[in-house]
């Protein structure tokens, strides 16, 4: 789907996905990881519809957060709230690391929702539009490293079918046929892999690709609507970032759980940062996150607005084509004739 944002000029795309991901990455308050997550799902659902995103959530981001969460406990003993002694090991399972293991689960559960946006509007032509020329082979390597995912999953789509016609899909078998089609199917994955990328690395040096004075075409044109969207991108970052700065995201859980704005087992956040910047500091990033799914609104409002106007300018057009044919004295149709198309009176002279 090609929807408002994706449109825009590739700087202002890479800007978008590099700040939501920097901050969603190394700013681990719940309000801050709150936002992301919830203008991420729905951008996704945007692009992708919300039955792909669910399933996407479900089947995969989900389980990684609950084992992230279940695992830190288990490796990681600091903190000063005991939850459960294991025997075995001799050690307490504390509530600050299991909390900072779910923070971390849901850290990745948003970037990687965050990062099948990014697969579906920075596309490889983009990439190597804005760093082809400062890095040509880096941005080769990075555009088809961040096609990887969807591109293996298309092929191993090719493959299966292929291998089911002759029998020899993981479907088939015992479980020691099973295993050695799959490891088959791998190896075929694989092969495929490697040549694609030798084919892709001799194409683009046969076109002269990375050398001195080398010119490309490119569509990509920053206009109007482009600067005003990277000024309004520009003024939220320097909000939030300064509202960062002066505390209004500081979160700690070892060896105790801090968060800036909440009182925990008695103990604040030892920052001093007014209530009203930290609410200016959210909304500002709140703001920043959605811009993709308020920009596509506002398009669809005005595309609507843009239809009903035409309609009315053109059902105006021809009443008034009509009321002059009939002041010059027009004979009307015969009686199966009279009605046109869209119920409108036809006249003849």
């Amino acid at each position: 789907m090609r929807d408002a944002f994706s449109r825009c000029h590739p700087l202002l795309n890479f800007y978008y996905f590099a700040v939501v991901l920097g901050f969603t990455m190394f700013v681990q308050h719940p309000v801050f990881l709150a936002i992301s997550f919830v203008g991420g799902t729905c951008y996704a659902v945007c692009l992708k519809g919300w039955k792909d995103t669910l399933k996407m959530n479900v089947l995969f981001t989900f389980p990684l957060l609950l084992i992230t969460a279940l695992t830190n406990p288990l490796f990681n003993h600091y903190g000063v709230t005991p939850l459960v002694y294991i025997e075995s090991s001799g050690n307490w399972v504390t509530l600050e690391a299991f909390v900072y293991g779910l923070v971390l689960g849901w850290v990745m559960f948003i970037v990687i929702g965050w990062f099948s946006c990014y697969n579906k509007v920075m596309t490889s032509d983009k990439f190597v539009y804005l760093f082809g020329r400062v890095i040509p082979s880096l941005s080769l390597l990075l555009s088809m490293a961040l096609r990887f995912v969807p591109v293996f999953a298309a092929q191993m789509k090719v493959i299966r079918n292929g291998q089911k016609c002759v029998g020899m899909d993981v479907s088939n078998g015992k479980y020691l046929k099973k295993a050695l089609y799959g490891l088959n199917l791998l190896s075929i994955l694989v092969t495929w892999a490697l040549e694609n990328a030798i084919e892709t690395a001799d194409s683009m040096k046969g076109r002269g690709y990375g050398l001195r004075g080398r010119t490309a075409f490119s569509i990509y044109r920053f206009d109007k609507r482009d600067w005003c969207m990277g000024s309004a991108m520009l003024a939220l970052t320097a909000v939030f970032v300064h509202g960062c700065r002066a505390g209004a995201v500081f979160a700690q859980y070892d060896p105790r759980i801090l968060l800036a704005g909440f009182t925990i087992q008695g103990r604040n956040a030892p920052v001093s940062c007014s209530p009203g910047l930290a609410f200016a500091c959210y909304a500002a990033f709140a703001l920043f996150c959605f811009l993709p799914v308020i920009l596509g609104a506002v398009e669809a409002i005005s595309m609507e607005r843009s239809r009903a106007r035409a309609g009315m300018e053109a059902g105006a057009t021809y009443r008034q084509i009509y009321q002059e044919i009939e002041r010059e004295g027009g004979v009307p149709l015969a009686d199966e004739e009279r009605e046109g198309k869209g119920g409108i009176r036809i006249w003849t002279s």
